[in-house]
């Protein structure tokens, strides 16, 4: 992966994580009880504390080991040069390492399983968050019918993501494609729902993040992967 491109992109993810804390977002969902979903946003939480080693204005930058260094330990090259040509690398690496096995050559399909992998179990935890939401008392009743929108959003996602595998086993890149494309439409669902009500998205910040997987997997579903 070119250097450029790489810091580029942490150039964008540091600018993102700034404005996000800046602003009154809704709570995480990084109490899910997922390990791999708890795993995956601490990982996010390190590099939104660790000092930028990017500089501007004629200042130099850092080493690139030290601008690598906010990254997961032992990222794969090859990983960093599928990620890297996508629009958000650092949660590509993220989201993908831990379904990627030692043993298992890191190709672009084998990354893109990992990514619909990702997705699914972030979705899950999605579903079980905004399901226990519409069964608290306390919710108010106008919102009820936007929480199961929102649920009928992330069965969609699971759906196309059973389907984006069967394509891959099938080796049918067109129904491939028409999935993973149909996942970026669909985890606009929740978040239009609550917009068209006038109300912000208690899932505000994990669509984002689903979206940025989705992002990716469709990028590389699309771009690398050929059978």
């Amino acid at each position: 992966m070119g250097v450029n491109h790489f810091i580029l992109a942490l150039i964008s993810f540091t600018c993102l994580l700034s404005f996000s804390t800046s602003t009154n977002a809704p709570p995480s969902l990084s109490d899910a009880s997922s390990p791999t979903s708890s795993e995956f946003y601490d990982m996010i939480e390190v590099m939104s504390e660790s000092p930028s080693p990017l500089a501007f204005d004629g200042i130099t930058l850092e080493s690139i080991d030290n601008l690598l260094s906010i990254l997961p330990s032992g990222v794969n090259p090859a990983l960093q040069q599928i990620c890297g040509n996508t629009d958000h690398p650092v949660e590509c690496i993220i989201a993908t390492m831990p379904f990627l096995d030692e043993k298992t050559p890191i190709e672009p399909l084998s990354v893109l399983k990992a990514g619909i992998e990702a997705m699914d179990n972030k979705t899950k935890d999605a579903l079980a968050e905004v399901t226990k939401l519409s069964m608290v008392p306390t919710t108010p009743k106008n919102v009820v019918p936007i929480l199961q929108t929102c649920i009928d959003v992330y069965n969609n996602i699971l759906n196309s993501d059973q389907k984006s595998l069967e394509a891959i086993s099938n080796h049918n890149l067109v129904q491939l494609s028409m999935e993973l494309g149909a996942n970026v439409e669909n985890i606009l669902g929740c978040d239009n729902a609550f917009k068209q009500a006038k109300l912000e998205s208690p899932m505000k910040e994990i669509d984002a993040m689903l979206g940025k997987i989705i992002s990716n997997t469709l990028t590389i579903g699309v771009d690398m992967v050929h059978f």
